[in-house]
């Protein structure tokens, strides 16, 4: 089973390299959560974005907070900071860089049925863009299934799915909507691993991602 995984990895990976001149971007994520006690959590994340395989970034996107169990595994609140380094094409497909730090509030929450985990995210965020400021909610909505074994835990082959949608403060309510679908791999209880693909469209137009995503616990 390893060896099919490895090998279906494979084959999407190579699938990037042949989109350089396509509408196929490249997400590369790692998320991290640091356990500082029972009740306290340190979440921090990296995404180096690209408009195709490698090297034509994106966006890169720094991301922390502090979350607080309000019950055990299930239901937390968090409080953080991000910094996202943009690089947008104009019109004469020059580059133009745009700074934004924001910060968000989070409520997660997560059940387990059998072989399916569920989740859900509501997240507030308050962004300083340059010279200006935007607020944005998002939903976001996520399961899981596990494959060869009864329950997602050690050495368990997964499918994973979410949608989540963003709406805007300001303006047209719509911002955005993602959805995604992958295959993961979860060696222990502190590291995973997932390939999967998203599309992202926004009022008028969309784009494809290729996300390959590692999720660290400490």
């Amino acid at each position: 089973m390893i060896k099919k995984l490895t090998l279906i990895f494979a084959i999407l990976l190579n699938s990037i390299g042949f989109s350089q001149s396509s509408n196929l971007g490249n997400w590369m994520i790692y998320f991290g959560n640091f356990k500082i006690n029972s009740k306290l959590n340190l979440h921090h994340e990296v995404q180096y974005r690209n408009y195709n395989s490698i090297g034509d970034l994106e966006q890169l996107l720094l991301r922390t907070g502090l979350g607080y169990n309000l019950s055990e595994n299930n239901n937390n609140l968090l409080l953080g900071y991000g910094y996202i380094l943009s690089e947008n094409y104009n019109d004469l497909d020059e580059k133009n860089e745009v700074q934004e730090h924001r910060i968000y509030q989070q409520f997660q929450t997560k059940q387990k049925f059998g072989r399916f985990t569920l989740g859900h995210r509501y997240r507030f965020e308050e962004r300083f863009i340059e010279d200006n400021f935007k607020f944005r909610f998002r939903y976001f909505l996520t399961t899981k299934m596990a494959l060869n074994q009864k329950t997602i835990t050690d050495k368990t082959i997964y499918l994973s799915a979410y949608n989540e949608i963003f709406l805007s403060g300001h303006g047209a309510k719509f911002d955005r909507n993602r959805l995604y679908g992958g295959l993961g791999y979860k060696l222990n209880e502190n590291l995973s691993f997932e390939l999967g693909y998203m599309n992202q469209f926004f009022e008028s137009s969309s784009r494809d991602q290729i996300n390959i995503i590692m999720s660290a616990s400490f």
